[in-house]
């Protein structure tokens, strides 16, 4: 049995989780509260973070290479172009959400309005989430640009870029952060990928005193 460690409402965490599902691997989800820094946690990874994936007596760490990792291990159904200029702006494209889109957007919105109540972290810093209600829309004006010109994220087939996107938008959209009217080739985009057998366990996500709005698991938003 796989096991991940995880928290619901991580883009990293999501990340994974997408993977494993789209490659139709059974994974037993066990919720872990790293900021406690259990010491069994602490064994399996001791920069004490999430995800963590237990496989064959090993515990992975870190999102984007265990993603490689399961892309190696099974190679289907595909999730990185076989070409190397292609693989690199899958990568590109990953690094981008998890580092920048992370940094300006996710922490400032997310972090701020649940991480903050659930680590007993005091009151959201205002304007923290001013200036991820900024970017997000910087952000989604670049997926648009992208959109325009490529059937998907990172070219014409759907691949680990647009699941790293994924999961940082489908945590903002569990909290309301989306202004999916912005652009409509990337609501469309949304939607095509929210309705995939994958994203099933993701809209299905419920955290304690953090109900999602009606439309978070609406396929037709």
């Amino acid at each position: 049995m796989i096991r991940l460690f995880h928290v619901p409402l991580s883009p990293f965490c999501r990340k994974v989780r997408l993977c494993l599902a789209e490659k139709r691997l059974e994974v037993e989800l066990v919720e872990e509260r790293y900021w406690e820094r259990d010491p069994d946690f602490m064994r399996r990874n001791p920069a004490g973070k999430v995800p963590v994936l237990r496989i064959d007596d090993m515990h992975l760490a870190e999102s984007t290479p265990i993603c490689e990792y399961l892309e190696e291990r099974y190679p289907a159904p595909p999730l990185m172009p076989k070409d190397i200029d292609g693989r690199y702006e899958v990568r590109r494209l990953v690094a981008w959400f998890d580092d920048k889109f992370h940094s300006e957007v996710t922490a400032n919105l997310l972090y701020e309005r649940v991480n903050r109540k659930l680590m007993k972290g005091g009151y959201p810093v205002s304007a923290n989430v001013k200036s991820g209600a900024k970017a997000v829309k910087y952000h989604l004006d670049y997926m648009a640009w992208l959109l325009e010109r490529r059937r998907w994220l990172a070219g014409d087939a759907m691949t680990l870029a647009d699941f790293a996107a994924a999961a940082h938008l489908s945590s903002l959209d569990y909290i309301s952060d989306v202004d999916w009217n912005r652009h409509e080739v990337v609501k469309d985009w949304y939607a095509k990928i929210k309705s995939r057998p994958a994203f099933r366990s993701l809209l299905a996500d419920q955290v304690p005193g953090f109900p999602p709005p009606s439309h978070y698991a609406d396929l037709d938003f």
